[in-house]
């Protein structure tokens, strides 16, 4: 079941069909992402949309490791950089390295957003804000479990 709320979005066609108008390095058709993604991470990935609060994988994760792209295997994020924000969603105050994620606006559902895609696919991961930990940036990348995959340490 998905759900929609401060950290997600449902299957938003405008960026979605704008993103497909950019040139990723790593491009694939639906049928394609089908074939590499489970159901929930497609709906997530490639069809943008978001997994319920607090009933994810990766949220009450408190082990050492990292978390790659779902889509590539890609890192993105090091549970170093991973934080308990409370919104029922993974959060981490920092990608991994630089480059490795983007951020572009997301105007779906009235509401003006940060949405976060791999760089390499530009695939919907999730959202950014700026309510994170001010000692640490002061952002909060809120995730879908589902775009990623934990590497344990």
């Amino acid at each position: 079941m998905l759900t929609n709320s401060s950290c997600g979005q449902n299957k938003s066609k405008n960026i979605q069909e704008s993103n497909k108008k950019i040139k990723f390095p790593i491009q694939k058709s639906d049928e394609e992402w089908k074939k590499v993604l489970s159901p929930l991470a497609f709906e997530i990935m490639v069809e943008r949309g978001t997994e319920p609060p607090f009933r994810n994988a990766y949220n009450s994760n408190k082990q050492k490791g990292i978390y790659v792209s779902a889509a590539t295997g890609e890192p993105l994020f090091s549970s170093e950089d991973k934080y308990e924000s409370g919104s029922g969603w993974p959060s981490f105050t920092k990608a991994i390295k630089e480059g490795v994620i983007t951020v572009v606006k997301d105007n779906s559902h009235g509401m003006i957003r940060d949405e976060v895609i791999e760089t390499k696919t530009g695939l919907h991961l999730g959202h950014v804000f700026d309510d994170g930990p001010k000692d640490k940036g002061g952002k909060r990348y809120c995730m879908n479990s589902a775009a990623l995959k934990f590497i344990k340490q």
